[in-house]
């Protein structure tokens, strides 16, 4: 190469950085407007880390050290420890034949009767055995989350765990009649002057009541309180068996029944944002790991094997995200989907995330004829989280965690803010 060839290629080689330089500042700038000093977003506790995820660069940031309560964000953490530990299909239950008669202990699976999963064959296997007998020696936990609302418990959102979930955990009343009709038919409902509109339960106890003066008729979905007690009468009910109370420690020698595809209740949980199928895939994965039902023990499990190099320590209390207990920080949250990210190929995650204008709980949201936004929603009062993938119009995919807490607005403004973020992301990088 001459000499006067290599000036001019060194000329073009400064022109061509500075003109990239020139984009990168411009694009920087035009997002920092967005959602910078001034913006929308400086009214509130907000922050956003948006990467790069095929140069491995950070693109923005703001405010990604700082811890946020990541609500339902939060089921990203338990979708991660689940597809680390669970195999392809669920373990319905584990049981010790007893000559004629079996014991079975609860595994966490939530499959048995639940809406939208598919039931698992359980009868068949039963059939062949004359008394069953349920052993809860296994169970760790409590029915509730740590920090969870204590006034939520009429709500079908924060149903209780337990060891061996029926019907979700949940009393479904349906009008006949102008008459709420209970299924499972186990419970007891009542007549009263409250001022209710639907089929409500007493705090302390599963007597149901209604009003027959304000009664909407609409159905009705009640979580009621969980006790081996009143799993073996419902069992009993539902297999057409002796079901009795057990307190046998699972023997070494046992066997594993299988239930449903793990991915059934991924999608579930993702594109629902099921807190139920959430809490009990933790208690799968104590199960998996340790033979027994602990959420702790998963957590901190987890986090020492799996997750131990975030760039922050998560405060992870529970697998819905329903605690305000639960902190992370955004560029964790942007850590934690590109593990995920490196694991599920693009179409699995298109299947299994919600998808924006398209599925779960974005389909009414961030609706583009190409759909750009591959994301988890996070929401609770004053509190909105979005954690996934963008997808630019240059086929870039970027992970990113936009991270709102605090604000005093309805959440449809924020995600309204939320959406010219990411359209501009879309439109220039």
């Amino acid at each position: 190469m001459c000499k006067k060839t290599t000036v001019l290629f060194f000329i073009l080689l400064v022109i061509s950085f500075d003109t990239f330089s020139q984009d990168i500042r411009a694009r920087y700038e035009g997002l920092d407007k967005l959602i910078g000093a001034g913006s929308f977003f400086d009214n509130h506790l907000t922050g956003f880390f948006l990467y790069d995820l095929d140069s491995q660069t950070v693109q923005f940031d703001k405010n990604s050290h700082i811890y946020f309560i990541p609500a339902s964000t939060t089921k990203l953490l338990t979708f991660f420890a689940s597809l680390l530990v669970l195999g392809d299909s669920s373990t319905l239950l584990r049981y010790a034949p007893k000559g004629e008669d079996v014991v079975i202990w609860g595994t966490g699976d939530p499959s048995l009767n639940y809406p939208g999963l598919p039931n698992p064959k359980i009868t068949g296997f039963l059939n062949t055995y004359e008394e069953i007998y349920f052993s809860d020696h296994n169970w760790k936990d409590e029915a509730l989350g740590f920090g969870w609302q204590w006034d939520d418990y009429n709500f079908a959102y924060s149903a209780e765990k337990s060891p061996l979930p029926i019907y979700g955990n949940l009393v479904t009343a349906i009008n006949v009649n102008n008459r709420p009709h209970l299924t499972p038919p186990l419970f007891n409902i009542y007549q009263s002057d409250k001022n209710v509109r639907n089929v409500t339960r007493e705090w302390h106890s599963n007597d149901f009541f209604f009003n027959p003066r304000t009664y909407n008729g609409m159905r009705a979905r009640v979580p009621f309180i969980t006790s081996q007690k009143t799993f073996v009468t419902l069992a009993a009910l539902e297999w057409r068996k002796n079901v009795h109370a057990s307190k046998e420690v699972l023997p070494t020698d046992h066997f594993i029944l299988r239930g449903v595809p793990t991915r059934e209740l991924y999608k579930e949980m993702l594109l629902e944002s099921d807190n139920f199928i959430a809490e009990q895939l933790l208690l799968q994965v104590s199960d998996e790991v340790f033979k027994e039902l602990n959420t702790e023990k998963a957590i901190e499990y987890i986090k020492k094997t799996y997750l131990f190099d975030l760039p922050d320590e998560p405060l992870w209390v529970d697998g819905s995200g329903l605690s305000r207990h639960n902190l992370l920080t955004p560029r964790s949250m942007v850590s934690l989907v590109e593990k995920i990210y490196r694991i599920l190929p693009d179409e699995e995650l298109m299947q299994l995330f919600p998808v924006g204008g398209r599925t779960g709980t974005l389909k009414s949201n961030y609706y583009a004829p190409v759909p750009y936004v591959i994301a988890k929603t996070g929401t609770i009062s004053n509190n909105h989280s979005l954690v996934g993938f963008i997808r630019t119009k240059k086929q870039k995919m970027y992970a990113f965690a936009l991270m709102n807490n605090n604000y005093p607005y309805k959440a449809t403004v924020v995600r309204r803010e939320i959406e010219k973020v990411l359209l501009y992301v879309r439109d220039n990088f």
